[in-house]
């Protein structure tokens, strides 16, 4: 496991982690971990959301900007089955490490990697515009 562990360590972008000295673990976990994870994985997201726009009839496309942000968060917040998809995609590009320490207190951790994520795909919006 280990040589598994190290590759998918050095496929991850190197991303500013600043921390202090009161940063809690998770905090340290999603600066270490789920961020270079989630800019790792920013183009299979995007992918994903935009499938998930076509089988909801692209009624996306049809929505204001302002709505279009509420319709994202609302798909990571409220379809469980796309949110654990979602979990998926990022919980396998854990070493054996870090998918122990994930499970010490996944709910919390969930908590900040759907934010991080739904932050991702906000920021990227303009990439959903219909061709």
């Amino acid at each position: 496991m280990k040589n598994r562990d190290e590759l998918l360590v050095k496929l991850r972008p190197e991303i500013d982690k600043v921390t202090y000295k009161n940063t809690s673990k998770q905090e340290i976990f999603q600066n270490s971990c789920l961020r270079p994870i989630i800019v790792l994985q920013r183009d299979l997201l995007i992918a994903v959301f935009k499938n998930y726009f076509k089988k909801h009839k692209n009624m996306f496309f049809e929505l204001t900007a302002e709505k279009r942000l509420v319709y994202i968060e609302n798909a990571i917040q409220r379809d469980m089955k796309f949110r654990n998809s979602l979990k998926g995609i990022i919980i396998g590009m854990f070493s054996l490490e870090e998918y122990l320490t994930y499970t010490q207190d996944s709910s919390a951790i969930n908590k900040r990697m759907m934010h991080l994520v739904k932050e991702q795909i906000q920021q990227h919006i303009q990439v959903f515009e219909k061709s």
